[in-house]
C-alpha cells in the first residue's frame, strides 16, 4: 500500500534526471556568505572620495592624528538609536565587529570583568549558550579561546529562554551567550520584547554573566516593517544588570564591507574596562574613516535611505529563492525554509541526516553552500537537517539557477534515501 509520505517523496528517476540534467549545466554558482554584492558595494563609491581636504571633525580633532580611542562622536550620534547606546557609552572603532567581539572575550579572559573576582582565564571551566541555528564565527571566536559551547535551541522569538534561564541560574560555569536578536542569523528570527526583557532581569550564577548582543542587522530591512526590538542595556540597567550587556554592530553590510566601521556599546563600568585595556593595544581606530562615513551617510534618516538602496537590490533575490523553493519543494514532507523580513539568509531545513548529502550533491554539481552543520557549535547538527543559504552576493539570474538547483539536490537526497 503506498503511504501518504510515499505520495509527498520525490521520485528516485525523476530526481535523478534532474540532478543529471543540473550538473551538464557546468554551473559555478556560490551561496555561501552572506556578502553584499558588487552592486551593493557601488553604493558607498563616493565614500572614496571623502573626506577630502577638510579632515578635521566637527570638534577640530585632526582626524589625521593619534587620541580619540572611543572614535568620532558625530558618528557615534548617527548610530547610537539603531544600536539602543548612549552615545557617550558607544565605541566606534575598526572595520569589523567580529574583531571586537574576539578582543573582547579575549580581554575577560585576561582581565577580570567588573563584577567578577578572578580571570576567565584563572577558572577551570568558561562556558557560553549558543542558540542554534546560529552564527558560525561566534563559534569559531569561542573555540579559538578554548570557551566551551552548550547550544541552546532557538524559537520563533528568541532563545528558549525557559531552557536558557534554567541553565545560567544553575551553573556559574556559564559565563555569556551569543545573540543576533534582529533578523538573526541564519533564521531571520526577530527576538521579542519578552525575550529581551527575560534576557535582562534573569538570575545569573555568574557575577560576571555577559550577553554578547551582536546588532548586525540593525537597520538591514526587506520589507515595509521595519522590526523594533526592545532595548536590552537599558532594561538590564533598570534591573541593576547594565554591567551584563555587550553590544556590537558595524556599517559593514552597509558601506563597505573591508573598510567600515565597528561599533561597542556597554554600561560606564563596561566601557572604562574596556577602553582602558584596549589602550594597551592600540593609541586610537581609523578616525579619517570615521569621518568619512560620518559625512556619507550624515544623519540617521541618511543611513536608512541609504539602506532603502540595498533592500532594492535584495528584496528581489529573497523574493526569488521563496518563490523557486515554494514551487520545488513545497508540500514535500520533511522540507521548510525561514521567510526573513530583513538580514542576510535563508534557513533552509531537510529532513533529518540529508543536509550533509544535499551540499554533497550541490558541490557535485557546481551550487557551492555552506558546510552542512556550520549553524551549529563544533560544526555538529545533531540532527544533519539545516541548510544556510546566502542569496546576497550572487547576481539575481545566479540566485535563481542556484536556488533551483538547491531544490533538486534536495529531492535527489529524500528520494535516495527512500529507495
Amino acid at each position: 500500500m503506498t503511504s501518504p509520505a510515499d505520495l509527498a517523496r520525490p521520485d528516485l528517476d525523476a530526481a535523478r534526471a534532474a540532478y543529471d540534467e543540473l550538473k551538464a549545466l557546468g554551473m559555478k554558482l556560490d551561496l555561501t556568505r552572506g556578502k553584499p554584492s558588487a552592486e551593493q558595494l557601488d553604493l558607498a563609491n563616493d565614500l572614496l572620495t571623502l573626506p577630502g581636504p577638510d579632515f578635521r571633525a566637527a570638534d577640530g580633532l585632526d582626524t589625521r592624528n593619534y587620541q580619540g580611542l572611543q572614535g568620532l562622536p558625530e558618528l557615534r550620534e548617527i548610530f547610537a538609536d539603531a544600536l539602543q547606546v548612549p552615545v557617550a557609552q558607544l565605541v566606534a572603532f575598526g572595520n569589523g565587529s567580529l574583531e571586537l567581539m574576539h578582543d573582547t572575550l579575549v580581554h575577560a579572559l585576561l582581565s577580570p570583568l567588573p563584577g567578577a573576582e578572578q580571570r576567565w582565564v584563572e577558572q577551570e571551566r568558561v562556558v557560553f549558550l549558543c542558540p542554534v541555528p546560529g552564527y558560525d564565527r561566534h563559534y569559531g571566536v569561542c573555540e579559538r579561546l578554548g570557551i566551551e559551547m552548550v547550544p541552546v535551541p532557538m524559537t520563533d522569538s528568541g532563545p528558549d529562554m525557559d531552557v536558557v534561564e534554567q541553565l545560567v541560574a544553575e551553573d556559574p560555569t556559564i559565563k555569556g551567550i551569543w545573540c543576533v536578536p534582529k533578523y538573526s542569523n541564519p533564521t531571520g528570527v526577530v527576538y521579542s520584547d519578552e525575550t529581551v526583557r527575560r534576557l535582562a532581569t534573569m538570575p545569573t550564577a555568574a557575577p560576571d554573566f555577559r550577553i554578547m548582543w551582536d546588532n548586525a542587522y540593525a537597520v538591514h530591512h526587506l520589507t515595509d516593517t521595519a522590526h523594533e526590538i526592545a532595548d536590552l542595556l537599558a532594561l538590564a540597567t533598570e534591573a541593576g544588570n547594565a554591567d551584563r550587556v555587550f553590544v556590537f554592530g558595524s556599517t559593514s553590510k552597509i558601506t563597505l564591507a573591508g573598510a567600515g566601521v565597528a561599533f561597542f556599546g556597554a554600561s560606564e563600568a563596561n566601557l572604562a574596562w574596556w577602553l582602558t585595556l584596549t589602550a594597551k593595544r592600540t593609541i586610537g581606530p581609523d578616525k579619517v574613516n570615521h569621518l568619512r562615513h560620518a559625512r556619507f551617510l550624515g544623519s540617521p534618516e541618511g543611513v536608512a535611505a541609504h539602506m532603502a538602496k540595498h533592500r532594492a537590490i535584495l528584496a528581489p533575490k529573497f523574493a526569488a529563492v521563496q518563490r523557486i523553493l515554494s514551487e520545488q519543494l513545497g508540500g514535500v514532507e520533511g522540507v521548510s525554509w525561514t521567510r526573513p523580513d530583513g538580514g542576510y539568509f535563508v534557513t533552509l531545513t531537510v529532513p533529518a541526516g540529508l543536509a550533509s548529502a544535499t551540499v554533497a550533491l550541490a558541490k557535485d554539481a557546481g551550487v557551492v553552500l555552506t558546510p552542512a552543520g556550520a549553524t551549529h557549535p563544533y560544526g555538529q547538527d545533531p540532527d544533519d537537517a539545516v541548510i544556510r543559504l546566502a542569496p546576497s552576493f550572487p547576481v539575481l539570474d545566479e540566485v535563481e539557477k542556484a536556488t533551483a538547483g538547491v531544490a533538486t539536490c534536495v529531492k535527489l537526497a529524500i528520494a535516495q534515501q527512500g529507495a
